[in-house]
């Protein structure tokens, strides 16, 4: 197989760690979720993750808790997926490393913009975690800085729903399924693909992004390589 891309920042939610328990990380889901990574990355694609923590934490839907330190929590959460991620992806062979872009040197390296560069360059798998390191951002946010900042083709949105959709397909069985989409249609028609922010960064630096399911095995690699799953935005 050919990839249609030579730099990906591979988005992928804390709830596609956990599986179906809903919550924590499933051993058996980043092993899945790192043999994929694997596949793309064997193709000589370089490659950059970041990861949610909705498995373990949501700032913002934390109630009375003061927002800026709910979402410090969630940058926590993070660093603990992104632990796990690197660990499944060093059990399967490759090399991958951790920056945060909260000083924690003891488990991490810190954030640097031309070392990350350097790495993907390198051939290691670059992880991002604690978010931007500021509060009120989400981790789409983050995806689609780290991406203009390492210069990547395109942003790889591994999600539980298998694309876009007009509303929720589990609660609305009329839902549309979108193929393609600009990124002005996502903010006109704020789909939730991922936040206003992120959006608005995405399409004033003219990054793609492709939504697809990660569950189904082999998604990553179909994507990378510019197979018809899911959903385009452009």
């Amino acid at each position: 197989m050919e990839p249609k891309y030579k730099r990906v920042l591979l988005k992928i939610s804390g709830e596609a760690l956990a599986g179906e328990q809903k919550f924590g990380i499933n051993e058996a889901m980043v092993r899945k979720v790192a043999a994929q990574v694997k596949d793309i990355h064997d193709l000589g694609v370089q490659v950059a993750i970041v990861v949610g923590g909705g498995n373990f934490w949501r700032g913002r839907t934390s109630g009375d808790m003061d927002r800026a330190t709910a979402d410090y929590m969630g940058m926590l959460a993070t660093v603990m997926n992104s632990l796990a991620l690197q660990d499944g992806l060093l059990a399967a062979g490759v090399k991958a490393r951790v920056q945060t872009a909260i000083e924690m040197r003891e488990i991490a390296e810190p954030y640097a913009r031309r070392k990350a560069i350097s790495q993907l360059e390198q051939g290691d798998i670059v992880i991002f975690g604690a978010g931007t390191g500021s509060p009120f951002f989400s981790t789409d946010t983050t995806a689609a800085l780290r991406a203009v900042e390492v210069g990547a083709d395109i942003i790889l949105l591994a999600k539980n729903v298998d694309a876009v959709y007009s509303d929720d397909p589990q609660t609305n069985p009329e839902a549309v399924k979108y193929d393609e989409l600009t990124h002005m249609e996502v903010i006109e028609k704020d789909l939730k693909v991922m936040d206003l922010t992120a959006a608005t960064l995405c399409k004033d630096n003219n990054i793609a992004i492709h939504v697809f399911g990660v569950a189904e095995e082999g998604n990553v690699l179909k994507a990378v390589c510019g197979e018809k799953i899911g959903t385009i935005i452009r």
